[in-house]
């Protein structure tokens, strides 16, 4: 025993000896703790260098009118309303393609107690925004605030006030004198695209490829998203809608899906993952990551602690692919609607899969991934999009943003 007793000091030493020399690194925890437990073999997001979100053009905007506008009943923007659960397959109409049929939209709940914990890990992971953020997504920050208010919050964050001196200073505007304060550069570009603009450099700082090969992937979603904020604003102002910047800043966010889902995939799967049509990209978010891409989008959103309603809306927009008209609230449908489709066109024109909007027909959408937003174009609030899709003020204003190609090698 006494022999026994001398040989235990030994073994300590020994084993903190080994412990040291195999101890993970803070890389090989992060890595251990970031893996996405699944049915098979568990996946592995990388994290996250610096992309370059895209040139945004947006002042100078034409107007855009409706023909015939029926001002009754306009939908709001501001709050869309508790979103609708995703309908089981019971409810859908008989005509529903049959792989979307077969497609079960996964929530949060869906997800076993492991495979929840590993994804929250990893999403609690991300790097915050800033503080600035939450205060331009305050319910009432844009009902109330004016050039100088925004300004004064844009001086806190230099890079973000650089941005929107480069944009206002860019050839597009022509301006006779440079732009060297924030406050004029705010009027002549408008709140809702200085807001986006905002929103989208400091998604730029949670949000960051590790290789080379992924930025093309990143850039094509930053584009994706400047093209289908201000295509949503465009068109929602064209259909008279109020507060058609809120449901554009919700598009915008949207993409934070988009981004957390381009990290959270094997990095040599990214590109194939994002020329995929938004239902097949949904099965393998779901198989890879556990829940599609609006619903990473959601619980990000969430952990940042924006508003309820907010994380709500853009959770909402995204289900359209597998819900109904029937399934929501009539008042909701256009903006979900709208929403939807300026997310898809954002991306056609980002991956050059659409050449502009003039070779676009809304009528010979006919995917699976658009089944279900055909049966909101019947609402009396959108009787005037094809009208104004069509328009060539539309299309002058979209062919002034910088689309790039495609990302296909």
């Amino acid at each position: 025993m006494p022999a026994l007793l001398l040989l235990i000091p030994v073994l300590i030493a020994l084993a903190a000896l080994v412990w040291w020399k195999f101890r993970p690194t803070a890389r090989q925890h992060h890595t251990k703790t970031a893996q996405l437990p699944s049915d098979g073999q568990a996946q592995q997001p990388h994290p996250t260098a610096s992309p370059q979100p895209p040139t945004i053009l947006p002042a100078k905007r034409p107007t855009v009118h409706a023909p015939g506008l029926d001002r009754q009943a306009l939908p709001n923007a501001s709050a869309l309303g508790k979103p609708t659960s995703p309908p089981s397959t019971g409810t859908l109409p008989p005509d529903t393609p049959p792989e979307l049929a077969a497609f079960h939209w996964m929530l949060e709940r869906d997800l076993s107690p492991a495979r929840h914990k590993a994804l929250m890990t990893v999403i609690g992971g991300i790097p915050r925004p800033p503080l600035s953020m939450q205060k331009l997504l305050e319910p009432d920050f844009f009902n109330r605030a004016d050039p100088a208010e925004l300004s004064e919050l844009l001086m806190g964050e230099p890079l973000i006030a650089a941005r929107v001196l480069a944009i206002v200073n860019s050839p597009f505007y022509g301006l006779p004198q440079p732009v060297t304060s924030i406050e004029p550069a705010v009027t002549l570009l408008g709140m809702d695209t200085v807001r986006n603009v905002c929103l989208q450099y400091m998604l730029a700082q949670a949000f960051r490829p590790e290789l080379a090969s992924a930025q093309r992937s990143f850039d094509a979603i930053w584009q994706a998203s400047a093209t289908a904020s201000e295509l949503c604003l465009h068109l929602g102002k064209a259909l008279g809608w109020p507060e058609p910047g809120v449901l554009a800043t919700k598009v915008v966010l949207a993409f934070v899906g988009h981004l957390a889902a381009a990290s959270l995939l094997p990095s040599n799967g990214v590109e194939e993952w994002l020329m995929l049509d938004r239902l097949h990209r949904a099965e393998l978010e779901q198989e890879v990551i556990g829940v599609a891409a609006g619903e990473v989008a959601s619980l990000v959103l969430r952990l940042w602690e924006l508003p309820t309603t907010l994380v709500q809306d853009v959770s909402a927009i995204s289900r359209v692919l597998v819900t109904p008209a029937t399934a929501v609230d009539t008042a909701q449908a256009p903006l979900l609607a709208l929403g939807y489709l300026c997310i898809g066109l954002g991306e056609k024109l980002a991956l050059g899969q659409l050449a502009s909007l003039k070779a676009y027909d809304l009528d010979a959408d006919l995917g699976s991934d658009t089944f279900h937003l055909r049966s909101y174009l019947s609402h009396p609030a959108l009787a005037q999009l094809r009208a104004v899709l069509a328009s060539t003020e539309l299309h002058a204003a979209l062919h002034a943003m910088q689309v790039p190609g495609s990302i296909r090698h």
